[in-house]
């Protein structure tokens, strides 16, 4: 099982940048969390992405200071075919990591087996589990540019999860998904945090981090704000300032003053709306 610690983490692009993309960010990710990676626009989450698969600094150049365990292993010290596999990354645009090489989704999904030189009867069984867990086993002879974005997208999820990596870090890998294909996506990410794989998702849909993580990370102007359970971030009392919308779960509720009776904080999923407003509701009919 992989534990990934971050050590006082810094980063920037240019020298001369005044402002730090990272700065100075320290966790600790537990084997098998599902970790929610959050904030506006700039806030240094690609980034952060980025340093924990060794692009940045091994190929985004720049000042960088600090530390990426995983496993005790420092990744920026690590090539990158040694790393991957560890590591597996999905990024927003899936035509970054299709190769263009192969005439079919089932051959493009092979392609990092192969160089890991996995054996004949294992690649089918990884091949065909990760593209039946996307929906996409029916497209297998399909060529891959004949795909939708959505299916590229998901297609590109596949590949990764073929690899079996410890840690599966996403960033914003449904901005191109309709809301039937993200669900999908979201359901095998699940299933694969699940089976113990450490999961490290970008995600702009608040409903969905709500649902699906263990602790959310809260980043503004590259500095770690807040790494706390989903219920304690988005209770925040500033959390706008940091340009994060909440669950509109979370909303209604604050709206109406319910919170959780065992923790206080306000409710982050459809469940836990439903627990407190059906608690509320009896409470009243009690009084009256």
């Amino acid at each position: 099982m992989t534990t990934l610690i971050v050590e006082q983490l810094k980063y920037k692009y240019h020298i001369e940048d005044e402002s730090l993309a990272l700065d100075n960010i320290s966790c600790e990710i537990k084997p098998g969390e599902f970790i929610g990676v959050i904030g506006r626009n700039g806030a240094g989450k690609s980034t952060f992405c980025q340093a924990l698969t060794a692009l940045v600094p091994n190929f985004y150049r720049g000042a960088y200071g600090g530390h990426v365990w995983i496993d005790g292993v420092d990744v920026k010290t690590v090539t990158t075919d040694e790393l991957c596999r560890t590591v597996g990354s999905v990024f927003q645009n899936p035509f970054n990591q299709v190769t263009g090489s192969k005439s079919t989704v089932y051959e493009e999904v092979a392609f990092g087996l192969e160089n890991l030189g996995i054996p004949q009867i294992e690649m089918k069984e990884r091949i065909e589990e990760s593209l039946r867990l996307l929906g996409l086993w029916e497209y297998r002879d399909q060529a891959p540019f004949d795909l939708s974005g959505g299916q590229m997208q998901r297609m590109a999820i596949a590949s990764v999860i073929a690899m079996q990596p410890e840690i599966l870090i996403l960033d914003e890998p449904t901005s191109q998904l309709d809301p039937q294909g993200s669900e999908a996506v979201f359901q095998a990410i699940q299933a694969l945090s699940q089976k113990g794989i450490t999961v490290i998702l970008v995600e702009h849909k608040m409903e969905k981090i709500a649902a699906y993580s263990d602790r959310v990370m809260l980043l503004d102007q590259g500095k770690l704000i807040d790494f706390d359970t989903p219920q304690r971030i988005f209770s925040r009392e500033d959390l706008e300032d940091y340009g994060v919308v909440r669950p509109i779960f979370t909303q209604i509720c604050r709206s109406l003053g319910l919170r959780l009776a065992d923790t206080g904080q306000y409710p982050v999923t459809l469940e836990e709306a439903r627990s407190v407003l059906a608690k509320d509701r009896g409470e009243k009919n009690e009084t009256d």
